[in-house]
């Protein structure tokens, strides 16, 4: 396998950024410096990064229903909860597909292979998320207008977005709004709704492309079938 989709596979990097890594001297095969970018890794080879040896994994992919009050993390610095608490039984080195605010619930995907990550999350693929939101306020056409068509948010501007009001309710003044998005910037959809005047009080993802929770717990996880990381890769592909 050519070093740089060993690293990426190894869930190091993209390729791309693999690469760098390699040229920048970072990457020594059986202790020795490596730049080519054409060395085929073979069985046997200790391949390190930074001086930390590096396993390609089989790769695997999982989806999880993440709770509020978890990190979509590895680690935390501060000693919180991460999902990985969530998924001890697993044995292979997964992380976070993106991530979910700590508040925020719903479908997360996790995996220990780069490419995929990477496919998954630049924003070129442009792989649909569906959320639902509470907000404070009355959702209505002309308030939820400008997510149709594209806003800035802290100067820079995101795709048009679909939206579909739930319920409203005046009493509490608060309504459940769903929204579709292609990207995946840090608070995203809670920006988005608050240049519009809704601030977001409960926030869950509830698809990931193809896939959504049916049947799966709060905190509950499950491994993805071959057929649904195919789902995923033809739906980030296609766009």
């Amino acid at each position: 396998m050519r070093i740089n989709k060993y690293l990426a596979h190894a869930g190091v990097a993209s390729r791309r950024k693999a690469e760098e890594l390699i040229l920048n001297g970072k990457v020594s095969v059986n202790h020795t410096p490596m730049t080519n970018l054409g060395y085929q890794v073979v069985a046997g080879d200790i391949v390190e990064v930074n001086g930390v040896a590096v396993y390609n994994e089989e790769p695997v992919y999982y989806l999880l229903n993440k709770p509020r009050g978890y990190i979509s993390s590895v680690s935390d610095e501060k000693g919180r909860q991460t999902v990985m608490d969530l998924m001890p039984q697993v044995k292979e080195r997964i992380y976070p597909v993106g991530r979910l605010d700590w508040d925020t619930s719903g479908l997360l995907l996790l995996t220990n292979d780069g490419e995929f990550t990477n496919l998954m999350t630049h924003p070129r693929h442009g792989v649909e998320k569906v959320y639902v939101a509470k907000v404070e306020g009355q959702a209505n056409k002309e308030n939820l207008r400008p997510l149709t068509l594209g806003i800035k948010i802290e100067g820079k501007k995101v795709s048009p977005a679909r939206y579909e009001i739930i319920k409203q309710d005046k009493t509490k003044n608060h309504s459940i709004v769903s929204l579709t998005i292609h990207e995946g910037q840090n608070h995203q959809v809670k920006k988005m709704f608050s240049q519009v005047g809704l601030p977001v009080q409960k926030l869950s993802r509830i698809q990931y492309g193809p896939l959504n929770l049916e049947g799966l717990p709060v905190g509950q996880f499950r491994r993805l079938s071959k057929k649904e990381v195919s789902q995923l890769i033809n739906a980030a592909q296609t766009k």
